[in-house]
């Protein structure tokens, strides 16, 4: 544990004095199913290299919290060698929580641990696409949700909006055909990707990784007058990259619906190159996997951690944040690059993650096992 556990260091936590998190919608809506609830015991672990005569270095490490289909224990922090005590809190803009770290005159890699207890169930929302309401009524809460992007191309992007919206009066329908559209355009790619939920990239390279797929539907939902969101999170399982992503819209009467477009591509890809079924077989698993899509869908092995694009950390950094993956870092101003452990050719990093998850139970990986499909 490179010593970590020599430190016996349990921290407590310095809160801050930093603005409440905004408020959510009070509407009433229908409660999702929640079902097959796993405790996990996350160990995650940044390992950050300033450059040499680093001054301070400055990392901000995003928490966690409770929320529909998850509830999340106390955190306990460790550092090595130096022994930071972090500052806790929330930004306004989305009310993410951040635990922030500094280390003056840091000399070499310094290893930031957080372990806690998250218990994490499967989330149904069972949309039913008869039932979704025009997006109309207009709540102050979720305007921060409606702020439209910065395009390099807003002719091509509002052409392809008009192709399946339902002007002049757009439904939260309209997402689902947005879905459609990203699907049969967007190639999955671990390299050209850009990390930030950017939609221009997406529009121009039509590849990327679960951001550029995610960032351009929730702008294709916020052209539509539908509130959108990236939600990034952990996958509570081995992989090489912790991080993964969803969307989530605002969709009366079902509130925020969670949606994970570039898993389900996959799972369709997967489910043709799979010469063991029939075509028959292919067909009902891809019809199953994109009516799961559509219904809205979370799994019990995804922890949400941050939502929402473009807003400011807590203390402040140099700039604004895009979103933050896993951790942002900054050295004496600098923000340090921030490393894509899927991309096979990448060979240095300033920062890297170190991450175990521990769960009371076995529990299945639904993107991945062809038997949590249901097939009509």
């Amino acid at each position: 544990m490179l010593m970590l556990k020599s430190i016996q260091m349990v921290m407590s936590v310095v809160l801050m004095t930093a603005s409440a998190a905004p408020a959510e919608p009070t509407l009433s809506v229908r409660e999702p199913e929640v079902s097959n609830p796993v405790e996990h015991t996350v160990e995650f672990a940044a390992i950050v290299t300033p450059p040499q005569h680093c001054k301070v270095l400055k990392v901000w490490m995003p928490l966690p919290q409770s929320a529909t289909g998850q509830v999340v224990g106390e955190f306990h922090f460790e550092t090595f060698p130096e022994q930071i005590e972090p500052q806790i809190a929330n930004e306004p803009k989305f009310g993410n929580k951040f635990a922030y770290f500094e280390f003056h005159h840091p000399q070499g890699a310094q290893i930031i641990r957080n372990r806690f207890l998250a218990t994490v169930s499967d989330v149904h929302w069972h949309v039913d696409a008869a039932e979704l309401e025009p997006t109309t009524r207009k709540l102050p809460e979720l305007d921060r949700y409606l702020e439209q992007e910065s395009l390099d191309d807003p002719a091509q992007f509002q052409q392809i909006v008009k192709g399946f919206s339902s002007a002049p009066y757009f439904e939260g329908r309209d997402i689902l055909n947005a879905m459609d559209w990203v699907e049969q355009n967007l190639k999955y790619d671990h390299i050209n990707a850009s990390l930030q939920a950017d939609p221009n990239h997406a529009l121009r390279e039509r590849c990327g990784h679960c951001s550029d797929y995610h960032g351009l539907c929730g702008a294709f939902g916020r052209a539509l007058g539908i509130p959108t969101r990236v939600t990034y999170g952990l996958a509570l399982h081995p992989k090489n990259s912790p991080s993964h992503c969803k969307l989530e819209a605002w969709l009366p009467p079902y509130g925020w619906v969670s949606f994970d477009l570039s898993e389900t591509q996959k799972l369709l890809g997967a489910i043709d190159a799979n010469e063991s079924l029939s075509d028959a077989d292919k067909q009902g698993l891809k019809d199953a996997a994109l009516s799961r899509l559509k219904r809205g869908f979370r799994e019990n092995s995804w922890l949400r951690v941050t939502q929402g694009t473009n807003y400011d950390l807590v203390p402040p950094a140099t700039k604004s944040v895009r979103v933050v993956r896993t951790i942002f870092a900054e050295a004496d101003g600098v923000p340090l690059p921030e490393p894509d452990p899927a991309n096979p050719d990448q060979r240095e990093f300033s920062w890297m993650t170190a991450h175990k998850y521990t769960a009371d139970r076995p529990f299945l990986l639904p993107f991945k096992d062809l038997s949590t499909l249901e097939i009509e």
